[in-house]
């Protein structure tokens, strides 16, 4: 279990992140909502490690800093940061050399078939387009073979068919117990996969919900629409 407690996060004298907290479990999608400056990226990069913050995040009751936690997990940021001349195939090489995982050259090719990047294999991350960016960003996430994976907006810039792919691999690692949480403005494309929900509003926790306990307390209503009463007040 990934458990988020009391997480708090300063820049300045702004606080962007107020006392967060929740755990998401392993072979479950979680969602975690929110409008433009709710802390959605700002509570990843400080679950990833990437900024410090106070509270506590245990990723399987490991700190999330250490290096025993940093092995079972994975981020997957909003901006695609590819090494400018290392190759399509050289990056999952490289991921999978820094995980320590061998002999997943069958593996690396089924992703390379299923994200149209195969015939891209040899191209420089600097010669890559945005899209082309992002799902080599996905692969490198997934490829390690992660039991917990947080992608920060992973369907932004994506084409139709790499967005019906990349649902089908959310949905085959929770089938593969892998504990998923998506930051993402792309509400109604997901609605049909994910089992929480975790609506932020400035920095605090405005729901949480699993999506029975969704279904029981908002009989009728869509995701997307409870969405809009919380951070707006109003329904769509």
């Amino acid at each position: 279990m990934l458990e988020v407690r009391g997480l708090t996060k300063f820049y300045k004298n702004k606080k962007a992140v107020n006392n967060a907290s929740f755990t998401i479990k392993k072979g479950e999608v979680t969602l975690l909502l929110g409008p433009n400056g709710a802390g959605k990226s700002t509570t990843i990069k400080s679950i990833s490690g990437l900024l410090d913050f106070t509270g506590t995040v245990h990723i399987d009751d490991l700190p999330n800093t250490s290096i025993e936690a940093k092995k079972i997990f994975s981020y997957v940021s909003e901006i695609p940061y590819p090494f400018e001349y290392l190759t399509v195939k050289e990056h999952l090489e490289f991921m999978a050399r820094s995980y320590g995982i061998k002999n997943n050259e069958p593996e690396m090719e089924h992703y390379l078939e299923l994200f149209d990047l195969a015939d891209k294999k040899h191209k420089l991350g600097r010669e890559l387009s945005k899209g082309m960016a992002q799902k080599l960003s996905i692969i490198c996430g997934i490829i390690v073979n992660p039991k917990y994976i947080m992608f920060d907006e992973p369907l932004i810039g994506l084409d139709p068919k790499a967005i019906r792919n990349c649902k089908k691999e959310f949905v085959n690692l929770r089938d593969n117990e892998v504990g998923v949480l998506i930051s993402t403005h792309i509400i109604d494309t997901l609605d049909d996969i994910w089992d929480n929900v975790i609506i932020l509003q400035n920095g605090v926790v405005k729901l949480q919900n699993s999506k029975e306990e969704f279904e029981q307390a908002y009989k009728g209503s869509t995701l997307e629409e409870i969405f809009f009463q919380i951070t707006e007040g109003v329904s769509e």
